[in-house]
């Protein structure tokens, strides 16, 4: 069932309802909590075959219950096992105290734990709803586990992941491996939290998958599933202008390689045709460096106005090594109604008078795509980066519905969002995609989907993954240059 939701993140404000619902619908609530514990304890038992014993912690509420399930779990199976508890055990209430009162073994206080060598942890303390500074009794432990070197088996995520943001509250256990149940949360694909959880396993405890599908949003981890639909026939050997003209507009003579490293990525992603349009200065050392993309002189908005005469040439790139000022505002307003990638300096020029921009955007009947990284986010929406009750993924998602864009936030986990709310996580990055270039070759992709005749979101996410999985065959010792040699075809 669980390959239903295997796309699928949902915040803890939704697995709470979808945990009401499941209770609702007449399904024994303490049942799903024995369903979670025992698969910790057989997570516990595979991952962990020679533990000297393990370390159960246990929460004040439900998260605490997986953990007093899982402890008796681990005991009846023949293993050591001893249990600690943050707060008072006889205050627990509902599931969590029926699974204290049938775990029958002993409860130490959470501060008396002094971690041992052959120790593994079961962290169960808090889970994915944690919103709020851990105690101080826990932070303290988390720093001598830390320490220490000890592995630990975290219940839903490591207790000081914020799931909702994935920050860290606090302090954190670093996980060697998560259970959690059902779906994702955002707090597992965002960092912090996805670097501190492990590796990752998802469990379905029995909640029937149209219950959790009707009361999930329209998060998503970016995979094929996405947009495979709207990809099918883009590798197709079709005619070239089936396939899209694909513009990209170079700045001066002493910027011109970031522009034609979109331009060179555009290629291999699928564009039928690309043009490098170049300001008459730099015509010649981009004339020099060209084979199959075709080269445009296009040095003023006349210029630009008389190329756009040619109803072919659907989509462009503007930022990548352009230049800031007048005359990208000027060549980006008069290109809104195509499709367009609005990429470094095309965004940064708009960090006075942005109104004009989305004002233009929501207007024309052209698609725009902005990929912003942290800095440039910060510069053309700084009262949104500012606002640090938001996660990584609503500040994209309010992003895009303040400028009517598409947004690509970009970073180790970057996220699309769509002006609808709609948003997927990425997580196929390698951390070596961090290099000079690299989000020019992004351009690049996102501006031969969208030539291809995708529909903006589904042309960002695709180019996000495909651009994630080229620095994955492009290895360590990737350049943007071995990443265009290295973009995959759609799957």
């Amino acid at each position: 069932m669980l390959d239903a939701l295997e796309n699928m993140l949902v915040t803890p404000t939704e697995m709470a309802e979808i945990d009401r619902g499941a209770a609702d619908s007449g399904i024994d609530s303490f049942s799903l909590m024995r369903s979670a514990g025992m698969a910790v304890s057989a997570a516990a038992l595979r991952l962990f075959p020679a533990a000297s014993r393990f370390v159960v912690l246990c929460g004040p509420g439900n998260n605490g219950g997986d953990g007093y399930v899982a402890a008796e779990a681990l005991a009846e199976s023949g293993a050591q096992v001893v249990l600690y508890a943050l707060g008072d055990p006889d205050k627990l209430r509902g599931d969590a105290a029926t699974a204290r009162s049938a775990c029958r073994l002993g409860i130490m206080d959470l501060e008396a734990y002094e971690p041992t060598s052959g120790d593994i942890v079961v962290d169960a303390l808090f889970g994915a709803g944690l919103a709020r500074d851990l105690p101080d009794a826990a932070q303290k432990l988390i720093k001598r586990v830390d320490a220490s070197g000890i592995p630990v088996l975290a219940v839903d995520l490591p207790s000081g992941i914020d799931g909702r943001t994935g920050e860290v509250r606090g302090a954190s256990f670093t996980a060697a491996h998560t259970v959690t149940f059902m779906a994702a949360k955002p707090g597992h694909v965002l960092m912090p939290g996805r670097a501190l959880r492990g590796t990752l396993e998802v469990f379905d405890i029995g909640i029937p998958a149209r219950l959790v599908a009707a009361r999930a949003g329209e998060l998503r981890i970016n995979t094929p599933a996405v947009w495979r639909q709207y990809a099918d026939g883009l590798e197709a050997g079709t005619h070239k202008y089936k396939r899209g003209h694909l513009a990209v507009l170079s700045g001066g003579p002493t910027f011109t390689g970031a522009a034609r490293l979109s331009a060179a990525a555009g290629l291999v992603a699928g564009a039928g045709l690309v043009t490098l349009g170049s300001p008459p200065e730099a015509v010649a050392v981009n004339a020099s460096h060209l084979t199959a993309v075709m080269l445009k002189e296009i040095g003023t908005a006349a210029d630009l106005a008389g190329w756009l005469q040619d109803k072919r040439l659907n989509t462009f790139v503007l930022g990548p090594g352009f230049g800031v000022g007048k005359k990208a505002r000027d060549f980006v307003l008069m290109l809104c109604d195509r499709a367009l990638v609005l990429d470094a300096d095309g965004m940064s020029s708009f960090q006075q008078g942005r109104e004009e921009l989305f004002e233009k955007i929501v207007k024309s009947s052209g698609q725009v795509v902005m990929t912003p990284h942290e800095g440039e986010f910060a510069r053309l929406f700084p009262e949104i980066a500012a606002d640090t009750s938001f996660s990584k993924i609503e500040k994209a998602q309010a992003a895009a519905r303040l400028s009517h864009a598409v947004i690509v936030y970009k970073g180790p986990d970057t996220v699309v969002a769509a002006p609808s709310g709609r948003a997927v996580v990425n997580r196929n990055a390698p951390a070596w995609l961090a290099t000079a270039g690299s989000g020019d070759v992004l351009a690049g992709i996102i501006g031969a989907h969208l030539a291809q005749g995708l529909p903006a979101f589904e042309a960002a996410a695709a180019a996000v993954w495909r651009h994630g999985e080229a620095g994955v065959r492009a290895g360590r010792t990737a350049t943007a240059e071995t990443l265009v040699e290295n973009i995959p075809p759609l799957p």
